[in-house]
């Protein structure tokens, strides 16, 4: 199957998370080099682009510290799983956002930071189906790579990934838990 063209950089900490399927949700703001409006999902299937980049154990949830580790090969990335978003939900308010904490891995005092940074009061969360390679991808990072963006354009690539890592059922539990926390 060819793959998409495009990765998404996330913590590999939370990469991890999601390819084992313990999580099922990113809380996303923006970054440093994102347009005004900040983050957008650009894309409904994508890679996961593990970063090292600002990794901070303050920022997860302790349960998921032992998921942190230093970059163990540099100048590579190793690309885990594809990634299909399910539900995307921009959420506006403070105590919806604080709903998200069970479904993901970021701590409540990291949910609220995203949530103000920039002075703009809101994330973004998307619900993804995740289906690990079947075939490890491995690529040099080159330098139009780096940076703090959140997609990265990877040209035509070929993977085979395959099933989610929760099955239907389970995601599609979570994803209605998800939409029901954020109703209040």
């Amino acid at each position: 199957m060819s793959a998409p063209a495009t990765a998404l950089k996330e913590w590999d900490a939370q990469c991890s998370l999601l390819t084992s399927g313990e999580v099922s949700v990113l809380v996303r703001k923006g970054g440093i080099m994102e347009t005004h409006d900040g983050f957008e999902v650009e894309r409904r299937s994508f890679l996961l682009y593990p970063t090292f980049l600002h990794q901070n154990p303050a920022e997860l949830k302790p349960e998921h510290s032992a998921r942190l580790r230093p970059d163990p090969d540099p100048g590579r990335i190793h690309l885990p799983a594809l990634a299909e978003v399910v539900a995307v939900h921009k959420v506006e308010s403070l105590e919806a956002a604080r709903a998200l904490e069970p479904w993901q891995a970021l701590s409540a005092d990291a949910i609220e930071r995203k949530f103000h940074y920039r002075g703009r009061p809101w994330v973004h969360a998307l619900v993804l189906r995740v289906r690990p390679l079947l075939q490890p991808l491995v690529l040099e990072e080159t330098p139009d790579m780096l940076g703090c963006v959140s997609w990265v354009p990877l040209g035509e690539l070929d993977v085979t990934a395959g099933e989610g890592v929760l099955d239907e059922a389970e995601l599609q539990a979570r994803a209605a838990g998800i939409e029901a926390g954020l109703r209040g």
